[in-house]
């Protein structure tokens, strides 16, 4: 099954909760979408998938293939505006209040001596990253602390509680538990009644601590339709098929700027921040993730934009929609323009991510295949913990690489854990699990090209992340050289071995 195979699988499967419609009808000529989208292409390093709704219409979706567009997937700090949507539910409901102390959640977690800056800490400095902190607490769940609110309670509060803007995803977390608190639900189950179930979003997932608490600023699953609705959920201020599923006032406050944060007037980062939720220019606000999750909302064009991607340059695709989207959203419908349009949806059938230059098999391949070498240089062992948090990679003792008869290349890896394989296809990508990263299968999409008669490339794509990571083996002689490049992370120093 090639690329464009697997992405039109999952189109058809999409369950679409809001009407289509040709752009032109809500006011959106359909060449500036496909400007949009070239630019897309040629500005941003990856877009994986998005979906622009106009007017309560989707007027335009697509996903670069490998990539499924209705593949659940993790959208990392977007996690953070679902937790703000829990905590306004559990206000409304009068279980707390933003003006709560922290530490009345907390007795029994509070350090021995409790700080003014603690003490004076509250709710709504949890929600608007102004807890005080000088850096991000999030950072207990790397020192092997089980119980991370008593990890992040301990940290010292070196700024007066609302007084020093700090992104500071453990602020997130201690919402979360908050709520697990004053509901006696986890965060995700309690949202699933009340605001994922009636959204049509039926199987998201949600990663814990080590004690059961959902982790609240990261870790959430979503696809990417799913991410548009719950913006078309806030550009409707609260309300969806006459329910009305997050407060009104909430919306108004979360959405708004409650705190400044040094603005510059070209950075959409520098705009203020709400409850959880992002300032932009243009009169917007975004939820985001790492490497490319946006769920952004533009009330004065009353439009929204999901997106996801794996990308280093999180301001590059907002540019792109202040400078091809913004100006081209007209207030009236426009007239039909059949061939635009049929170009544009052929565009968007047809996206695919940029494959490496190579051939699918190598004249030399049977001599390499069916070989195991001992790895001699090159050890992960001691590899940044924070990185591993995201695309470890394994201290391999032996590698082992087969080509079959279809020219499918498998690398094996072998660690103290055991064996670790994964297989690519000859230039087409070939669906299967692998724990070359992690014990617990992860779903991949993989590709093999010979980049020269003694180089296999082995490029795989994790498919609920943003994750590409490139396996290339060289091998000369008795030896082979492992180099691993990741799309969004450093790389890891390569990884040298021989044959016994």
């Amino acid at each position: 099954m090639d690329g464009n195979d697997v992405r039109d699988v999952n189109v058809r499967d999409v369950k679409e909760a809001l009407p289509r419609s040709a752009p032109e009808a809500q006011g959106i000529p359909s060449g500036a979408l496909l400007d949009f989208v070239t630019a897309l292409e040629e500005r941003v390093d990856a877009v994986h998938g998005f979906v622009l709704v106009r007017h309560g219409h989707v007027v335009a979706q697509g996903s670069w293939a490998p990539y499924p567009l209705n593949g659940s997937r993790m959208v990392f700090s977007l996690s953070k505006s679902f937790t703000s949507s829990a905590v306004g539910l559990a206000v409304d409901q009068g279980l707390l209040s933003v003006d709560d102390p922290v530490l009345k959640f907390f007795p029994d977690d509070a350090p021995e001596e409790v700080s003014d800056h603690l003490d004076r800490m509250c709710v709504r400095h949890l929600l608007t990253m102004t807890t005080g902190h000088a850096a991000d607490t999030a950072v207990v769940r790397t020192t092997g602390e089980r119980n991370w609110v008593r990890g992040i309670l301990a940290k010292p509060v070196e700024h007066e509680p609302g007084t020093h803007f700090c992104y500071n995803s453990g602020a997130s977390y201690l919402l979360s538990a908050i709520v697990q608190q004053v509901t006696g639900s986890m965060l995700l189950d309690y949202l699933r009644p009340r605001l994922l179930e009636p959204l049509g979003i039926t199987d998201a997932t949600w990663q814990t601590c080590p004690r059961g608490i959902n982790t609240g600023g990261w870790g959430l699953t979503l696809r990417v339709g799913e991410i548009a609705r719950f913006g078309q959920l806030y550009l409707q201020q609260g309300k969806w098929n006459d329910r009305q599923l997050i407060p009104r006032e909430w919306v108004a406050e979360a959405t708004s700027r409650q705190v400044g944060n040094d603005g510059e007037p070209e950075i959409d980062w520098r705009q203020g921040y709400g409850y959880q939720f992002w300032r932009c220019r243009n009169g917007a606000y975004r939820g985001d993730g790492a490497f490319g999750q946006y769920c952004l909302v533009m009330p004065e064009q009353d439009a929204v934009l999901a997106m996801i991607g794996g990308m280093t340059n999180m301001q590059g695709p907002l540019d792109l929609v202040w400078e091809h989207l913004l100006p081209a959203m007209g207030a009236e419908p426009l007239p039909a323009d059949d061939d635009s349009h049929e170009r544009l949806e052929r565009r968007l059938a047809t996206l695919a991510l940029p494959e490496p230059s190579g051939r699918s098999t190598s004249p030399r391949a049977a001599r390499f295949s069916g070989q195991t070498y001992r790895v001699r240089i090159g050890d992960h062992s001691g590899e940044d913990p924070a990185l591993a948090l995201r695309l470890p990679v394994r201290a391999a003792q032996t590698i082992s690489f087969d080509v079959g008869g279809d020219g499918t290349c498998r690398l094996r890896l072998r660690d103290g854990g055991g064996e670790h394989e994964v297989a690519g296809g000859a230039n087409e990508w070939l669906a299967g699990t692998t724990t070359l990263v992690r014990d617990d299968p992860d779903r991949v999409l993989v590709r093999a090209t010979w980049t020269d008669e003694d180089t296999c490339q082995l490029r795989i794509c994790f498919v609920g992340t943003p994750f590409i990571r490139t396996h290339a083996l060289r091998f000369e002689g008795d030896k082979v050289t492992l180099t691993t490049f990741d799309n969004v992370l450093p790389a890891p120093s390569p990884v040298v071995a021989q044959l016994d």
